[in-house]
């Protein structure tokens, strides 16, 4: 049986970037612009935070405000109405069943990256990610972050992976679940996990890569994380113009910076 997470303890820098990890992106709203509502996989909070900047100072009169979560909960909002005009999924799959059953037109899905899954732990944690999963069994480690593979494709991942290891049974009751990918980054930040099974993306962003270490876990132990969007019907043109810069050059640019993979031809 796997242990219900704990609530952390914050000091007010760690509860900051808490607040960054898991919260909305969203700015004081000009009555003339045209705002731009994103649901978006919290694996990429950083980077598409990144994408907004310059995507916003290019398109002068456009405003993007964000939520980030997993991709599963989005997925259940938008069928119950929730006003989101672009959905950026951590599961490729998730944006094509919306296609298919009429939420959007099939040609307006695309896939933006593929995402990438490391072991991180905090400095000071009893854990080395250098081990890479198989470590994680060491009996100084009690408690492992993961998403919760029951909506999050990056807990899935992580799920499937610690199966590839052949550890599933020593892990099994030492894992603390998030309810998405940046939950299980912050319980292994403020040491509520000894370690995480998290996003390259948010293990190279700027409130961890600073503060523990991390070892990639080989792309070939998980279903490679495809991730894609879609342009909701009824967006706004500028929900197609954000779409088309983050697929662009500069926009995939950013994303690599983040540790994710180009779409197509994906490195691997």
């Amino acid at each position: 049986m796997n242990r219900t997470s704990r609530v952390p303890i914050l000091v007010p820098a760690v509860a900051a970037l808490i607040v960054a990890l898991a919260g909305c992106t969203s700015s004081a709203v000009s009555p003339d612009s045209t705002v731009v509502q994103v649901a978006a996989a919290a694996d990429l909070k950083f980077a598409l935070d990144d994408i907004i900047e310059v995507f916003e100072t290019e398109h002068e009169g456009v405003q993007v405000s964000v939520s980030y979560g997993s991709s599963g909960n989005f997925v259940q909002q938008i069928r119950n109405g929730a006003p989101f005009d672009l959905y950026l999924s951590a599961d490729a799959s998730l944006v094509h069943d919306l296609a298919d059953d009429g939420y959007a037109g099939s040609g307006d899905v695309f896939g933006y990256a593929v995402g990438r899954l490391v072991v991180w732990a905090a400095e000071g944690s009893p854990a080395d990610p250098r081990a890479g999963i198989a470590g994680l069994t060491d009996s100084s480690v009690t408690t492992v972050a993961i998403a919760n593979p029951q909506h999050a494709p990056y807990g899935q991942a992580a799920e499937a992976a610690i199966r590839t290891a052949g550890v599933h049974a020593d892990l099994e009751d030492k894992l603390v679940m998030g309810e998405n990918i940046a939950q299980a980054a912050e319980f292994a930040q403020t040491g509520n996990a000894d370690a995480g099974i998290i996003a390259l993306s948010l293990a190279l962003s700027p409130g961890l890569r600073d503060q523990g270490t991390y070892s990639e876990v080989p792309v070939d132990d998980f279903p490679r994380l495809e991730q894609g969007g879609v342009v909701l019907d009824g967006a706004p043109d500028s929900a197609h113009e954000l779409a088309d810069f983050i697929t662009s050059p500069a926009g995939q640019e950013i994303l690599e910076t983040y540790g994710f993979y180009p779409p197509i031809d994906a490195g691997t």
